[in-house]
């Protein structure tokens, strides 16, 4: 299956659920290698959050508030740590895929 197949309307927000597990696998990471709760915890409640919004897309492509809500606060806080620390893993490589996940937003929104 093409890219394109992948992100036409017609199927299921593959982007949206790759992102949310992406979120929540970096939350268990920062457990696992700092024993970081609140990474954990934030990680699981916002890939959660995102899992939900890409379902939500799946079943109406035009329903993508709450998905654009969750990626832009996760984007605010990830941005900020990355402006900080300067180091792209994880918080500039989340602020990335949000920037991804923006314009596949406003594509299915204008759609």
């Amino acid at each position: 299956m093409s890219l394109r197949n992948l992100l036409h309307p017609s199927q299921p927000d593959y982007l949206g659920y790759v992102y949310a597990a992406v979120v929540a696998a970096g939350g268990v990471t920062g457990y696992a290698k700092a024993g970081s709760v609140p990474s954990l915890a934030m990680g699981l409640l916002f890939g959660g959050v995102l899992g939900l919004g890409a379902y939500m897309v799946s079943q109406d492509r035009g329903n993508v508030l709450l998905s654009t809500i969750a990626s832009g606060v996760l984007t605010g806080v990830m941005g900020s740590r990355f402006l900080k620390t300067g180091a792209f893993m994880p918080a500039g490589m989340v602020a990335s895929l949000r920037c991804v996940r923006l314009v596949r937003n406003d594509e299915l929104y204008r759609d």
